[in-house]
Order: structure tokens, then sequence, then C-alpha cells
């Protein structure tokens, strides 16, 4: 059940990724993250509001819930809202090495820092996967950074190169303790941590907006309906992770996850035309082997 939660989560995290990034294609991405980020919120607040329902409780199982009109302890609270600006914070980090660094360094740094960092909690803190889960995600590891790898129109210089380390690294400590602090907070319900994190981010995309004098109500048609569908999917894959911690393996789940970019460039090659490179489709090609190991 880990693995199918963990895919799914993969599946929503890299669509969202291709609709945030093709949105940001037409405008300021400070204008997306405030669009993409409270869409999140107001979906997660909304579902969270409606978990008392019996169709609800059902889907996500007994007990998985926490109660329908409390956000459960402090502490709990504390961890979502940490989790909320840490995604926030590595989403900014991210789109702006896109902007100003070569993609092809920003990714791969981007995906391996998050899937480290939490699995190097997890294996500190006691889990032990067998032979054929750490093969398996080892392969994930390096499938990761092959999906990720993108054509560069020319070879990056070297300051170019450090800046692109910087803020991939930078973008994977945020994302990898958002999945650190979501994991934590997720272990007295789903829904409502959930609701806490996309909320706290929105503060933090709302505050960049202000402060950068964004106005993202001023936004064109389609960038406003690629950020709402993205803002909607990448609250649906938050829960999709969260459920996944919760049935089996965190440091399994966070390295599933994180297989992320792979949809992002399947996306691309079949809606966008653009071309894969021999090392992507190794890179997919591990990735379903490292799958298959881990559910040995």
């Amino acid at each position: 059940m880990v693995t199918i939660l963990a895919l799914a989560a993969a599946i929503f995290y890299g669509t969202a990724d291709f609709l945030g990034g093709m949105a940001s294609r037409r405008g300021s991405v400070f204008a997306v993250l405030a669009l993409t980020v409270p869409t999140g919120a107001v979906v997660m607040v909304t579902v969270a509001l409606l978990g008392g329902t019996p169709w609800v409780s059902g889907l996500l199982g007994h007990g998985g819930l926490g109660a329908p009109t409390s956000v459960g302890d402090w502490s709990a609270v504390g961890w979502a809202a940490l989790s909320g600006v840490c995604g926030a914070a590595g989403l900014v980090a991210f789109y702006k090495g896109f902007a100003s660094a070569p993609m092809s360094v920003v990714a791969p740094v981007a995906a391996l820092v998050s899937a480290i960092l939490p699995v190097g909690v997890a294996v500190a803190g006691g889990e032990r996967p067998g032979a054929s889960v750490i093969a398996g995600g080892l392969v994930c590891l390096i499938a990761i950074v092959l999906v990720s790898t993108q054509r560069g129109e020319s070879r990056p210089g070297a300051s170019s190169r450090l800046l692109a380390l910087g803020y991939g690294a930078a973008a994977g400590v945020g994302f990898g303790l958002f999945f650190l602090f979501l994991r934590d907070a997720g272990q007295s319900g789903v829904l409502w941590p959930v609701a806490i994190s996309r909320s706290a981010g929105t503060v933090v995309a709302l505050g960049i907006a202000l402060a950068t004098r964004t106005r993202p109500w001023r936004q064109r048609g389609t960038l406003v309906r690629l950020s709402l569908i993205s803002g909607t999917l990448d609250a649906v894959a938050n829960v999709c992770y969260v459920l996944a911690t919760r049935a089996g393996l965190f440091g399994l789940a966070v390295v599933i996850t994180a297989l992320y970019p792979g949809m992002t460039v399947l996306l691309a090659r079949f809606v966008l035309g653009e071309r894969m490179r021999w090392l992507q489709r190794a890179g997919l090609l591990l990735a379903a082997a490292g799958v298959v190991l881990v559910t040995a």
C-alpha cells in the first residue's frame, strides 16, 4: 500500500509541477505561488471540514482523519505549520533557480537532497529496510537524477553551476524538511495537518507577493487556470504522501515520492512535444525497476 500511495503522490506532484511551470512561463513566479498555495489551502480546509462524513472517512480509513472539528494537539499544529513554511520556501528557491541557473543542475540536486535528507533521518531513527528495499531505493535515487536532466543550450560556467548547486540544495532542504515535518504532523491525522501546512504556506506566499508588489488577481486567465489546477493537485499529492508515510516505512515513501520529476518529463514529452534524452528514458526504466524491487 505504501508503494501505491507514494506513486500516486509522485504522479500528482509531478503533474502539479508541470502545470505550475507552464503557468510560470506566462507570468511572475511569485504570482503563481500566490495562486497555487492558497488554492491548495482552500481545498484542504474544505475537505477537512467534511472529514467527519462517512464517504470521506471510508476513503481514508478509520483513525486517519483526526476529529473533523479539531486540529489535534499543539505539537501537530506546529509541525504542520513548519512543513508549510519550508515547502513554500523550497518552491521559491526551486523556481528562482530555474530562472537564473541551469535546470540540468538545479532539478537533480533538489530531488536528491529532498530524498536523502528525510531518508537519513529515518535510518538514524531506527528504520531498517530489507536488502531488496535498499537496492530499490538506491536505484530510485539514480533514476531521480537521470529523469531530472535537461538539455542545456550551452555549457554553464563554474559560477553558474555553483549558483545552481546553491539553489538546488536550498530547494532540496526545503522540500526535505517539508516531508519530515508533515510526516510528524500527520501522526495525529491526515486532513487537518495538511490543511494547516497549506495555510501556513499561504501566509508565506502572500507575504512574498506583498513584499514584491505582485498582484496575482491581475494575471491572465490561462495563468490563473493553470495555477488553480496545480494548487489543487498539489494538495491531493500532500494527502497521498501523508497516507503513504502512515502505511509503511517513511524512508521508502519519501524515495518513491521523489520520483515526481519523471511525471513532469512525461507530460512535457506528450503535451508539449519536448524530446526526451536517452538519459531520461533510462531513468524512467530504472524508476520502474526500483519500484519493482521495493515491492518484491
